[in-house]
């Protein structure tokens, strides 16, 4: 829905967790945005100020709740919602659903494969039909998947006069990355390499990543064979310490894969992952260049090729704040461009560029 009245935004924030407290921080500083309403699970965090929960210096005057119906009954234009989805994906959407259904639009970092809707079908239907009663509009996106994998190989790619194959790799060290409760376990870092990771069971490599291997082949016009998952684990060879957690010698301290779009029997899509927990894991796996070591790497080869490797650092030095704040700020900013768009769900092939506002804060 557009914004005539050429106001701040109204934004309630869903969820207080990692990417949730960057968002409040970004909403709050966003030029052209209001926080109105802010959503959190724990019990403990009801009735507290969003900045004592977001680290921000000043009072917002906005205090979280558990209270769904206060929250919808506000008068917001969006909501940017962050739960955590792949693990109570009917609850999701459920929220998802209501939440459009009200009249609010959606930025949402939540079930990854809606980064590109035509992947799930079935939960875009859902969406679209909520989007259709609510008049609003749905977008899906993050740092991985999302814009390291639609942005920039597209981008690169709107250079060439031929394209052969393109690659977008993660190269990261997860040891600084503070949540073992679910990419830990997801992984299975620190567990046995027969653990039942449950990101690498069957299929689920591809429920997470096949949608940004869809998207390219969609955004070039392109007809897979087929799309492939391929995944391998390292040891450690000693026990450590890391922010995901204690890893014990001969536990899962690396985590290689691959998701493939086949075109004439060959990979020529692919999304891959090379996650390690020590630099020194995997020393034959794939890596950045020179002195960096964790980022993205995107290959477009063809005519011309194109080589570009991205090196995220937060104000701390450290690349796994950046992809949190990252992904975070992918939706944040995006949320004036998606609520000014006709209703619906859509994906990044379907909203014109945008980026953020200012300067240092400063803006005309």
């Amino acid at each position: 829905m557009a914004n005539p009245e050429r106001r701040p935004l109204r934004v309630i924030q869903w969820s207080t967790g990692n990417a949730g407290k960057n968002a409040v921080r970004g909403i709050v500083r966003h030029p052209d945005l209001e926080l109105v309403g802010l959503h959190a699970h724990a019990k403990e965090k009801q009735g507290k100020d969003a900045a004592e929960l977001c680290g921000l210096s000043r009072p917002t005057g906005v205090r979280a709740t558990d209270d769904v119906d206060a929250l919808l009954a506000l008068d917001a234009d969006s909501v940017c919602y962050m739960a955590q989805g792949e693990t109570r994906i009917r609850e999701t959407i459920d929220d998802l659903t209501r939440i459009l259904r009200s009249g609010k639009n959606v930025v949402n970092t939540s079930l990854v494969s809606l980064c590109y809707p035509a992947f799930s079908p079935k939960l875009r239907d859902a969406l679209q039909k909520a989007c259709e009663e609510g008049g609003t509009t749905f977008f899906t996106s993050g740092f991985d998947p999302g814009w390291s994998g639609d942005v920039i190989p597209l981008a690169l790619a709107s250079t060439c006069e031929r394209v052969d194959s393109i690659r977008v790799t993660e190269c990261m060290d997860y040891s600084t990355y503070e949540d073992p409760g679910f990419t830990g376990v997801f992984f299975g870092y620190g567990r046995p390499l027969d653990y039942d990771a449950p990101l690498l069971r069957t299929g689920m490599l591809k429920g997470g990543w096949g949608c940004m291997v869809l998207m390219l082949a969609d955004a070039l016009g392109v007809s897979l064979d087929e799309i492939r998952e391929e995944h391998e684990r390292l040891p450690a060879p000693e026990t450590f310490e890391t922010r995901m957690g204690k890893i014990e010698k001969g536990t899962c301290a690396g985590v290689r894969f691959e998701v493939q779009g086949i075109v004439d029997g060959k990979p020529a899509l692919v999304a891959a992952h090379v996650n390690r927990l020590r630099q020194d894991i995997g020393p034959g796996w794939e890596r950045l260049s020179g002195k960096r070591h964790s980022g993205y790497k995107i290959a477009v080869v063809g005519s011309p090729s194109l080589y570009c490797e991205i090196e995220p650092v937060g104000a701390d030095g450290d690349h796994n704040t950046a992809g949190i704040l990252g992904t975070a700020m992918r939706v944040i900013n995006a949320i004036p461009t998606v609520c000014a768009h006709a209703p619906g769900v859509v994906s990044t092939l379907d909203l014109p560029i945008f980026t953020a506002r200012g300067i240092a804060g400063r803006v005309r």
